[in-house]
């Protein structure tokens, strides 16, 4: 069957336009439209916006029982200054009140700097001396109050569609991209493909 310039030309070049529009649209279809769109008849939704709750619980699931665990969290705290915490939280927390006490003429001359000093010392050293109790005790109190896989399930649940998909083509813009440009090089080549075959049979 002879061919003319502008079948050998056109046919490839349909071919890639249409593997190029198609996963191009498929490209877009993971994320829009985020709400349901009907058309013929037919109820449209982006992938991600469709699965967004399934796609919550798995990803819960995976950072809740492999990623991070309440052993790795212990391991952390237990990494925390906790001299360093504690004279922080005492100098925030009785600071201002000692300053009010020494104002009194009774108790201010009592009140001395160094005094003050030596009872945030004695308050440290004491609560320090229960380090491993207090360490028992958030280990206990995480075991019962964090859950970590529902945690991140209802965080990625409640995110909202578009900055999830602008998060995504941050990091794997390039790789959808080149999954547009693929469908084009197929079309291409089964475009080419088809010419071939009409011509082995012709």
């Amino acid at each position: 069957m002879p061919f003319t310039v502008w079948t050998v030309v056109a046919v490839p070049l349909l071919g890639a336009l249409i593997g190029y529009v198609t996963n191009r649209i498929a490209v877009k279809m993971i994320f829009r439209p985020i709400r349901p769109v009907g058309f013929l008849g037919i109820r449209i939704q982006g992938l991600i916006p469709r699965r967004q709750k399934d796609l919550a619980k798995s990803i819960g699931n995976v950072v809740g029982n492999h990623l991070v665990e309440h052993d790795d969290i212990i391991e952390s705290l237990q990494k925390v200054d906790l001299e360093e915490l504690l004279g922080s939280v005492l100098e925030q927390g009785i600071g201002p009140k000692i300053e009010s006490l020494r104002a009194l003429p009774l108790i201010g001359g009592f009140l001395t700097a160094e005094r003050v000093d030596e009872l945030k010392r004695a308050l440290t050293k004491g609560i320090l001396e229960h380090r491993d109790t207090i360490y028992e005790k958030l280990e206990q109190a995480l075991e019962s109050g964090l859950d970590v896989q529902r945690l991140v399930a209802e965080k990625v649940a409640a995110f909202p569609v578009e900055k999830l998909e602008k998060l995504i083509l941050e990091v794997a813009a390039r790789e959808l991209r080149a999954i547009e440009i693929l469908g084009g090089v197929l079309g291409l080549l089964i475009g080419c493909g088809q010419l071939v075959i009409v011509w082995a049979l012709g």
